[in-house]
């Protein structure tokens, strides 16, 4: 297959998130190539792009939108640096896949919501890669299926070895419960209604300040109860992990994803230190669907909705964590465009 075949990809973003993505997109996904990489830190761009052909590197993320051969954009850059990008894509007719947080603020988020409505046609697909993970898919197609009969609750585990530099006591819910978020209203097929979130004294090995864990509640518009352990600081590893309790049943996803190293007359299991290590499977196949969606000139997966109503969520989840007590959520109308997209 040529270089005028394939898929030419503008990855926004050359960090930890964006290499990889430069990785996946020359060495894993068939059908795409990258051909220009942007980052405010030009030598971090032109590090991420090296050895590869054909690639133009630029600071400005703009002007990657705009550099020969580009026919989709994958953002990958912090979350605050996502809507002018997003909206800049639009323009251009360009197809977007969007790392999460699509937009960290509602309001941001529901810009672009209304200016892809606005366009007629879906072109943002948003990175809630968990849909794409093979546990997550299985437990998906059991609750749809019904036999356990109706979902009550989920229990969710989200846990990483460590916070980095600047993580906020809101971020363990903006940026690491986010996941559960999206999870939930795709599992169940329902929004999200309400948010409490309760503290426990914060662990010792928690950065000075930071509230971690928390145990955060959801309810849902189905009477579903779905609660979150986060716990960002845990030091032993990452660990996702989701119980779905129904009334004929249960399902347990995220104990089994791991190795069993048995050797000099013990056992040991090996727990994953990384979000790339522990997904890398389901990003492969995100990128490798939303390539070949893109080819065909259609969009699946998680809309701008999906990435709305996560923000939404979320920011009633800060609110909650700040104030505490009970949130309540509230969403703008759902345009026609998403109107046909199951959750």
């Amino acid at each position: 297959m040529g270089v005028a075949e394939l898929l030419g990809v503008a990855v926004l973003g050359a960090g930890h998130m964006g290499a990889d993505h430069i990785r996946r997109l020359d060495q894993v996904v068939s059908g795409a190539r990258v051909a220009a990489v942007a980052d405010p830190d030009l030598d971090r761009a032109k590090e991420a792009a090296a050895g590869l052909d054909d690639v133009t590197v630029h600071a400005d993320p703009l002007a990657a939108l705009a550099a020969p051969g580009v026919d989709a954009v994958l953002i990958a850059s912090p979350g605050p640096a996502h809507e002018e990008p997003l909206l800049a894509a639009f323009g251009r007719g360009l197809p977007v896949l969007c790392e999460k947080p699509m937009v960290p603020d509602s309001t941001g988020a529901l810009r672009v919501v209304e200016a892809e409505a606005g366009l007629g046609r879906r072109l943002a697909q948003i990175g809630f890669m968990r849909r794409y993970d093979t546990e997550y898919r299985r437990l998906k197609s059991l609750l749809d299926g019904g036999r356990l009969g109706r979902p009550l609750m989920l229990h969710c585990v989200h846990r990483n070895v460590s916070s980095p530099p600047g993580f906020t006591s809101a971020m363990l819910i903006d940026s690491s419960v986010s996941h559960e978020i999206d999870a939930a209203r795709w599992l169940l097929g329902q929004e999200l209604t309400a948010v409490t979130v309760l503290r426990p004294r914060p662990s010792s090995g928690a950065p000075e300040g930071l509230l971690d864990p928390q145990l955060v509640l959801f309810e849902t518009d189905g009477g579903a109860l779905v609660d979150v352990e986060v716990f960002v600081n845990c030091g032993f590893g990452y660990q996702v992990r989701c119980e779905a309790v129904c009334e004929q049943g249960s399902a347990r996803i995220g104990e089994d994803h791991t190795m069993l190293v048995t050797s000099a007359g013990g056992a040991r299991e090996e727990v994953a230190q990384d979000y790339l290590v522990r997904f890398a499977d389901a990003y492969d196949r995100e990128v490798q669907a939303w390539v070949d969606a893109t080819r065909q000139g259609r969009v699946t997966g998680p809309s701008a909705w999906d990435g709305y109503a996560s923000s939404v969520v979320a920011e009633a989840g800060v609110r909650a964590l700040e104030a505490g007590g009970r949130t309540t959520v509230g969403l703008a109308p759902r345009p026609d465009l998403y109107a046909d997209l199951s959750r």
